[in-house]
């Protein structure tokens, strides 16, 4: 497969927008509980539309715009951090890893796990996922960050294992806009601008910012730029929306630092042991929506699109830091008709369908260092260089039910995937001219070009008991799945020639109380999952997929207006995440143990205090309870707590202005931390005591 240039796809670009135009959640409005941060109740992500979804018998929790923009984030972390059961582990810049009801998500592949999307459409197709794919959505100037708990593969398909994270940018066509600037510790700055015109039957609107960080340690600055268009029409019956998203990184990056506790040292903490190191990517989505308002209260909406993405990153965390370069490029449909079958039942329907042309190039300019060993099997020179054409085409269905105490729902989804695999090397684990490695073969195996298939079928039942106007119990049974990704079936290590992989499964029960009372609102969920045919990579480096895996938990998020001038919201979770399966690791076999980077404890607790209508004061304190930071149990991280400041000032009904202290007791921790045979207690450091100043002025 040749890659097509950027220009070649405007082109394409310019005729889809021009031809068909819509949004994901162009009808929705929100509703929120009148508390002074506000969690969004009407969501787009539980239903794939625009409704009020908060009689589903699932969790879908959302930060509002309100805390968006009084956190003004800096990384999606501080965002998500809002939500039980979800933790994200910062590394540098932009980087993370990701848990949601799960531990931290890493190795190839394992970003599987969790489905990330921006106004519906994945940000990546399901066979090409990427650990720090959601940098490729504008979260900082998000209208809402929605959250699905548990699977959603019966909605959304491959990826969505345990939840999906469903960015949504705000309609920008309905007129008004928002200029701020946001100033902050170790030479941070941002400019955000936010524009519409609204029109008789339409508007057009655009949302951008730019960002500019040289960071607190040595050499991990960034430079990134994101831009949302949206352009919406009404007819009669048929609303047409376009949304375009932009954004670019150019990144440096410092990884870990290693020690016992080295985390603990300010010296240590800033340093950079790979100042050379650097990630630059690039995305651009364009979606189009048109959806129709038929008889009998009936809808359909259809919403093409087309994704264009790049990436170029040393990869320093490996000997002989080889530098990968990675691109997609591909197009779309996805479908929703919902049917009234009749005043109680409610039929959805839909089919989605999409192909993507994918490659991927490893390759090492400099020969390796250190062991005789590591010299012998990792050559300079390409060490992987293929094609991969996905195409995806599945179709689901949802039934729903309901009377004035009840509401039943099951739904069904059946997906197909193909690969077809181009090797543009050797087979085989010999270097790039065909000469054989030295201490039994070079470390990288290229198999022979193929094909692959997947089919899953992924069902759901719930039911919801209104109990009360105020309360009701909710109970469902989910299964999800992620077919296994290109890397792990192609991109190969020493022996192994063929990954004979199956898609992952995990088995869902879950059920819960959810109030809503003037003043208060909570969700408490307790959920079993199982995991089965997990996919990693054993002590022989072969790709296989024996594991198993189970997570239990119980999480509460509340929000409590305790006065006129206080306020309260928690979430907190308690969990446990266990191997289920035999893997003999340094003598140990892990069954029964802790999943490393799983802590049992995480909770957020903020309270707010109005000093008077245009004063307000937040307090945040954030907990990490430990956790093992290897699979034998025999290493762990003490967790921490962190404390943050925030406050807002309201000059006038135009301006407001902003102050935070993140980490206000400089406490010295750790964003990620893990143990590696080779290479001891591994940090990334978190920053020190830091500040921002902003200002916005709306119209």
């Amino acid at each position: 497969m040749t890659k097509l240039p950027r220009s070649g796809w405007l082109p394409a670009l310019t005729i889809l927008s021009c031809a068909i135009s819509g949004t994901f959640n162009a009808s929705a409005q929100t509703a929120p509980v009148q508390l002074p941060a506000d969690i969004e109740r009407i969501t787009t992500t539980g239903s794939r539309h625009g409704a009020d979804d908060s009689d589903a018998p699932v969790i879908i929790s959302a930060v509002g715009q309100q805390d968006i923009n009084f956190v003004s984030p800096t990384h999606i972390e501080e965002v998500l951090k809002f939500i039980a059961g979800a933790q994200v582990q910062r590394g540098n810049g932009q980087e993370y890893l990701p848990a949601l009801r799960s531990q931290v998500f890493s190795g190839a592949g394992a970003c599987g796990g969790l489905l990330t999307a921006e106004d519906g459409i994945p940000l990546r197709a399901a066979g090409f996922c990427n650990i720090n794919e959601l940098f490729e959505a504008h979260s900082e100037m998000a209208e809402r960050v929605e959250v699905l708990k548990g699977p959603g593969s019966a909605l959304y398909g491959s990826n969505a294992v345990h939840g999906v994270i469903n960015v949504i940018t705000p309609d920008t066509t309905q007129g008004g806009g928002l200029f701020g600037y946001d100033y902050g510790s170790y030479g941070y700055s941002r400019v955000k601008l936010r524009s519409g015109y609204h029109y008789g039957d339409g508007g057009v609107g655009l949302n951008a910012s730019v960002t500019r960080d040289n960071g607190y340690r040595v050499a991990e600055g960034l430079d990134q730029e994101k831009l949302n268009l949206r352009h919406e029409h009404a007819f009669s019956s048929l609303t047409l929306t376009t949304g375009l998203t932009y954004t670019n990184l150019e990144q440096e990056t410092a990884g870990y630092i290693t020690g016992t506790d080295a985390y603990k040292d300010a010296q240590l903490a800033q340093a950079n042991e790979n100042p050379e190191a650097f990630r630059n990517a690039s995305s651009l989505r364009l979606w189009s929506r048109a959806q129709w308002q038929l008889d009998g209260g009936d809808t359909l909406s259809v919403t093409p699109y087309i994704r264009d993405q790049d990436m170029e990153f040393l990869m320093h965390f490996l000997p002989g830091q080889p530098t990968e370069e990675n691109s997609q490029q591909g197009v779309g449909v996805q479908s929703l008709w919902t049917h009234n079958v009749s005043a109680s039942v409610t039929l959805n329907a839909g089919i989605d369908a999409e192909h993507t042309e994918g490659s991927l190039l490893q390759y090492q300019e400099q020969p390796t260092t250190g062991s005789a060993f590591l010299v012998a099997t990792i050559p300079a020179g390409k060490h992987y260089d293929y094609d991969v054409n996905a195409s995806l085409i599945a179709a689901f269905s949802e039934l729903v039910w309901r009377n004035d105490s009840w509401l039943l729902s099951a739904g069904l989804r059946y997906e197909y995937i193909h690969y077809d695999y181009t090797n543009n090397m050797n087979s085989g684990r010999l270097r790039e001219d065909g000469t054989a490695c030295g201490m039994g073969g070079c470390r990288y195996s290229r198999p022979p070009s193929s094909k692959n298939s997947f089919t899953n079928a992924s069902p759901k039942l719930g039911a919801t008991y209104l109990y009360s106007d105020t309360t009701q119990f909710y109970a469902n049974y989910s299964l999800g799945y992620r077919a296994p990704q290109a890397t792990e079936l192609y991109r190969l290590q020493r022996a192994q020639q063929v990954a004979d992989l199956n898609s992952e499964e995990a088995r869902n029960v879950e059920f819960g109380v959810k109030g809503n009372y003037p003043g208060l609102s909570y969700t408490i969920a307790a959920y079993y999952m199982d995991k089965d045919n997990f996919i990693f990579r054993d002590s022989n480096f072969f790709n296989v997929n024996d594991g198993q895996s189970r997570h239990t938990g119980v999480e509460l998020e509340l929000r409590w207006q305790a006065s006129q001038r206080l306020d309260i919201a928690l979430a907190a979770t308690m969990a446990s995440h266990t191997y289920r399966y035999n893997q003999e690791l340094g003598g140990v076999n892990i069954n029964g143990n802790d999943i490393d980077t799983a802590p049992n404890t995480i909770a957020d607790v903020r309270i707010g205090y109005n000093f008077t209508p245009q004063v307000r004061a937040e307090l945040e304190l954030n907990h990490v309870g430990e956790y093992y930071t290897d699979p034998e149990n025999l290493h762990e991280y003490e967790g921490h707590e962190l404390v943050n400041l925030r406050s807002s000032w309201q000059l006038t009904p135009e301006l407001t202005l902003y102050a935070r202290v993140n980490n206000l007791l400089d406490t010295a921790y750790a964003e990620r931390a893990d143990f590696t045979s080779f290479g001891g207690d591994r940090y990334f450091p978190g920053r020190p005591r830091n500040y921002m100043l902003s200002a916005t002025y709306s119209w």
